[in-house]
């Protein structure tokens, strides 16, 4: 019986509407034969992002999609990565005479520095190899200088005093992505000029480790031989990776997790107009700073039903598949931001609905 090589698992790490699921979107839809699973880390509690991978065209009925996406429900990882990751990492690795690769999307906030380290532990190392860490950047928030897609608050205080930066939370876990990066893919490189795109390569470039390749991209279309087959082997090097998050950093005594203030909250509405519920949420993330809105809704005498992604005020919708017999015709939005109160916003979206 010939012993089983290591199985190499790529970790897909960036902020909020950076192009993440885009990106794994494209790499099931051209994995050319091989066997892959993804494990899918929503900062949120539907795991809409599941709902969109498990449609991808990657050769098997529903029911293998399912076995192949798993999704652990509580976003942050650096939080629950033992209780949740574990089990399904063993559940994997039972399996890996079938799988060629695995691919792990973490939250937007969660930093990928702990889950790295958990490929250190005896039970994974021995079966698995971290084959590399993709940072994937929004290039146009970079430019702007928010790092992330939602321009106003952290603009805001970023033009008050440009030395700030380092003081952000956003910015601390923009360096840390990178920090634990062994590719980067600067994504949304067609949305930004030439110079703007120089710019940031250079931004980016001041918190790398040395011979981490940085590539550009749109809509995360990259060549899978790019993408796979990097054999960084990260979990032996990813403790000499220094993050702002390390509990010894300079010193700081208190270890605590800057994305707490994030809240990810889950709204059900009835059948809804498109144009007045886009109208709605459109209001809504300007008035709250929402960074995220994704979900999907019923529209009347539609037989499919809308999947919507909204970054900032930039909404994407397409009808992704027909409404089952067996399911109720509602809409559901996750919102994702800061301080968020989730009765107000349901009120205010059914006012707008007529609801």
């Amino acid at each position: 019986m010939k012993t089983l090589a290591k199985l190499p698992v790529t970790i897909v790490t960036g902020f909020l509407g950076s192009g993440k699921t885009t990106l794994l979107r494209h790499m099931l839809d051209n994995a050319q034969g091989r066997r892959i699973a993804v494990i899918v880390n929503e900062f949120g509690e539907l795991g809409i992002d599941g709902e969109i991978l498990k449609q991808c065209s990657i050769g098997c009925s529903e029911e293998e999609a399912n076995g192949r996406v798993y999704e652990l429900a509580n976003g942050c990882l650096c939080c629950t990565v033992q209780e949740e990751f574990f089990p399904v990492m063993r559940e994997l690795v039972a399996r890996r005479g079938d799988l060629d690769h695995i691919l792990i999307e973490t939250s937007g906030l969660a930093l990928p520095k702990p889950l790295v380290q958990a490929f250190q532990w005896p039970e994974i190392r021995n079966a698995c190899t971290v084959d590399a860490v993709i940072t994937v950047v929004d290039s146009p928030a970079v430019a702007a200088g928010t790092f992330a897609a939602y321009p106003d608050q952290v603009d805001a205080q970023r033009k008050l005093d440009p030395n700030l930066d380092h003081e952000s939370a956003l910015h601390e876990l923009f360096a840390d992505q990178l920090a634990s990066a062994d590719l980067v893919v600067l994504n949304k490189a067609d949305l930004i000029d030439a110079e703007g795109l120089a710019k940031v390569r250079a931004e980016v470039a001041e918190e790398l480790p040395p011979a981490v390749k940085v590539i550009e991209a749109s809509s995360g279309r990259l060549p899978l031989e790019v993408l796979l087959g990097v054999g960084a082997e990260s979990e032996a090097h990813i403790d000499g990776r220094r993050t702002h998050h390390d509990s010894h950093h300079d010193g700081d005594e208190h270890d605590d997790h800057d994305h707490d203030a994030f809240d990810s909250i889950s709204i059900d509405l009835p059948e809804a107009d498109e144009s007045l519920l886009l109208d709605a949420l459109t209001q809504l993330v300007t008035e709250f700073g929402i960074l995220r809105a994704k979900g999907f809704a019923a529209i009347p005498g539609k037989p499919m039903r809308l999947l919507i992604q909204g970054v900032g005020t930039r909404f994407d919708k397409h009808f992704d598949r027909a409404w089952r017999s067996d399911e109720a015709r509602i809409t559901r939005l996750v919102l994702i931001g800061q301080d968020l109160d989730a009765v107000q916003l349901q009120a205010r979206l059914r006012k707008a609905l007529g609801a």
